[in-house]
């Protein structure tokens, strides 16, 4: 079967990948000259089933208010008259009860926790490489509200059989121990050992290789115009080197496929959260992060990326802009030196922003719409990365019109209807 895939970040080269595997002619469009070079770039370098959690839980609201006064603030609305980010925000209050919270935590530590088992036999299969490690994530909590708070989380883990460790300070020393000069910060934290790290934009570019070598053909620098159909079908897509055409399509478009999705008639609730990273070379690898430290208070990750110090976080609503901004950068800086002081050269950090496709609570939208022949892929927020090899795998197997290994209750757009 003939499938146009739309979009090449690590979603969309997944998708391709898996979908070769099973056999299918795959092209592959993007506006970019090469793979993975917006959203799947610099971002934070976590694969974290554990740590999947939707952002609307009970309590946010009042939250997103303290977040807002605070010097180095995890989240910066910037209003706007936008319907879409008022509508979007609207649907995000609504998920914020404790009932919608264990619902969609579920629903995404189900995709994580398998897509982290399918990027594990991809790289057996492959042995592909991209700054991999595989020594967990430390969630980190500077008070005890926090750590008390982690219960519920608990629970789900507990329910899904996610291995956890609820740490005190000399426990997660001992994973992390470039943060003895800090420990009287934290009062614990969670370690979540199944969880990995790496380089998304590396894995991203060579798994493009590798479908290359299974029959994919890549087309970049085709910015995709819009989507033709008629009745319950697309016919084609035009975009700016002319029309392709396929017997399937797969929308994977990130942040921007509620864009070329609402000609159709198609309300995708997905909107872009703005997403900053600094990129810092080590210079003292005993005092660096040993994997992932997740900073609770600011919501910021701290990854170790071979040489690199990857830092990544903060979330801004203000559509489509891609400034960088100044005050982010301060608090990706001020986190990395709070943690670890002497690991780095932060006078040498490269300063990055993307776009997250966010969906209201927290899950992707992944597979049919009204149209019979256009899957849908797209709205996995901060975890693109973690949820790649099983989104991937789980289109492949919808085209090819298999039941994926994973129930999909939860994860399509009809949960919105």
């Amino acid at each position: 079967m003939k499938v146009l895939v739309l979009g090449s970040g690590v979603i969309g080269v997944s998708v391709a990948y898996y979908l070769a595997k099973a056999g299918h002619e795959v092209t592959v469009l993007d506006r970019q000259p090469a793979p993975a070079l917006e959203t799947s770039f610099a971002n934070a370098g976590e694969v974290s089933p554990g740590y999947s959690a939707p952002w609307a839980g009970p309590g946010v609201p009042i939250k997103a208010i303290k977040w807002m006064l605070m010097q180095h603030s995890p989240l910066v609305i910037k209003p706007m008259l936008d319907p879409a980010m008022w509508r979007w925000g609207a649907q995000m209050l609504r998920n914020c009860t404790e009932e919608r919270y264990r619902i969609n935590k579920a629903r995404m530590v189900r995709l994580a926790e398998y897509s982290r088992d399918c990027l594990k036999q991809l790289r057996a299969d492959t042995g592909i490489v991209y700054d991999e490690r595989t020594q967990g994530t430390l969630q980190l909590f500077r008070t005890q509200k926090q750590l008390d708070g982690a219960d519920k989380d608990v629970e789900i883990l507990q329910q899904y059989q996610v291995p956890y460790q609820l740490l005190d300070r000399a426990g997660y020393l001992q994973y992390e121990p470039a943060l003895k000069d800090v420990a009287d910060k934290f009062v614990g934290a969670l370690r979540l050992p199944g969880d990995e790290t790496g380089d998304c934009f590396l894995f991203t570019q060579r798994l493009a290789e590798l479908a290359r070598g299974l029959g994919v053909t890549f087309e970049f620098g085709v910015s995709v115009q819009a989507i033709e159909h008629a009745a319950n079908q697309v016919t084609g897509v035009q975009t700016s080197r002319g029309r392709f055409t396929a017997d399937r399509y797969v929308l994977a478009m990130g942040s921007y496929s509620p864009l070329i999705a609402k000609p159709l008639g198609l309300q995708l609730p997905v909107y872009p959260v703005k997403g900053f990273s600094i990129t810092v070379p080590i210079t003292d690898a005993a005092l660096s992060p040993e994997s992932t430290i997740m900073d609770e208070t600011h919501k910021v990750a701290v990854t170790r990326l071979g040489s690199r110090i990857r830092v990544g976080g903060t979330a801004q609503l203000s559509g489509y802009n891609l400034d960088l901004e100044a005050g982010r950068r301060r608090t990706l800086e001020f986190v990395l030196t709070d943690l670890f002081p002497r690991g780095s050269d932060v006078a040498k950090a490269e300063f990055w922003t993307g776009l997250r496709p966010m969906t209201p609570d927290g899950t992707p939208i992944l597979g049919a719409c009204r149209y019979q022949n256009l899957m849908l892929s797209t709205g996995h927020g901060t975890l693109g990365w973690t949820m790649a090899a099983g989104t991937g795998r789980v289109l492949a197997d919808l085209v090819s019109g298999k039941n994926p290994e994973i129930d999909m209750e939860g994860m399509g757009l009809d949960r919105y209807a």
